[in-house]
């Protein structure tokens, strides 16, 4: 997903930045500094982690799990 660039703040400077891209003068997007390996390694192992976790954790678990997050969200006491 590309990030668009900040508009300036100024009216006058915001008013060139609308021309330079209207004209095709605008600066090119600056290009990504992430190493595209590092990126898909990163994307594997965020795709794997979240089900590894779940069926290694027992149902009493996740059920702990699922009360302090739900307490936290809606600042609510746990019941049961």
């Amino acid at each position: 997903m590309a990030k668009h660039p900040k508009r300036p703040r100024d009216i006058n400077q915001l008013a060139k930045l609308i021309v330079d891209i209207s004209t095709g003068n605008a600066p090119p997007d600056p290009e990504s500094t992430k190493n595209p390996a590092a990126v898909a390694l990163g994307k594997l192992g965020g795709a794997k982690g979240g089900p590894a976790r779940a069926a290694a954790l027992s149902p009493a678990k996740r059920k702990a799990i699922a009360a302090k997050a739900a307490l936290h969200r809606w600042g609510k006491a746990a019941q049961g």
